[in-house]
């Protein structure tokens, strides 16, 4: 059915209403990335609503645009909060990974701060949230913070693999290499196969390798 409106019509003139749209959207962007961009614009001219500032972000985001895509899931997302939509929380969510995937992590920690703040954030979504805030706190070399908050995101995901990987790269960042040694094993644990904690088992005993190894001596002085 979506197929047949898609053919028929432009995103912005199908009939059903917004859930339609952003259905078709949704489909369209996995089917034709380059096409749905140009309809989500056709329709963000038409619409400042979330679904159709959803719709962009969407768009801009598997199109790999991610600067473009974090403005317009915070658009949507300040949208709905004015509204009073449960959605925004998890638009800022989306904004936020969006603004990490464009290598600004300042603009990544404000959206989390607005997700977070968000007393509709629960359970999974709001640990998965935290360990993106953790990310931006470890871009923004503010280890400290990044400890606080994957500590926290951690109680919400604690099977997560991914989660006790950041841990254990954090903890060996921070120096500490027993809790790395602990953490980095509770992720093989879940993810046995998985390539990159295989890389960070190599680096915590290259830390532990290094540490252990005894003070350079200087050479003696040759004879006068």
């Amino acid at each position: 059915m979506i197929a047949l409106l898609l053919a028929a019509a432009p995103i912005a003139e199908m009939p059903g209403g917004d859930a339609a749209r952003f259905a078709a959207c949704a489909q369209m962007a996995k089917d034709n990335p380059k096409q749905a961009l140009i309809e989500a614009q056709g329709w963000a001219t038409r619409s400042r609503d979330v679904p159709a500032r959803h719709c962009l972000g969407l768009a801009y985001a598997v199109n790999e645009q991610w600067g473009p895509a974090a403005v317009a899931f915070d658009e949507a997302a300040s949208t709905a909060q004015s509204n009073h939509d449960g959605r925004a929380a998890s638009l800022w969510t989306q904004a936020g990974n969006a603004a990490l995937a464009a290598d600004d992590p300042t603009r990544a920690r404000i959206y989390l701060d607005d997700a977070l703040n968000s007393p509709v954030l629960v359970g999974q979504m709001r640990g998965e949230a935290l360990l993106d805030r953790a990310r931006a706190d470890v871009a923004l070399n503010d280890l400290a913070t990044a400890r606080t908050d994957l500590d926290a995101g951690m109680g919400f995901v604690s099977e997560d693999p991914f989660a006790w990987l950041m841990s254990a790269a954090l903890a060996r960042r921070q120096g500490d290499l027993d809790r790395a040694t602990k953490d980095i094993a509770e992720a093989s644990k879940r993810a046995p196969d998985d390539p990159d904690i295989g890389e960070e088992i190599a680096a915590i005993a290259a830390a532990k390798a290094a540490k252990a190894a005894p003070a350079m001596q200087p050479a003696p002085a040759p004879p006068k």
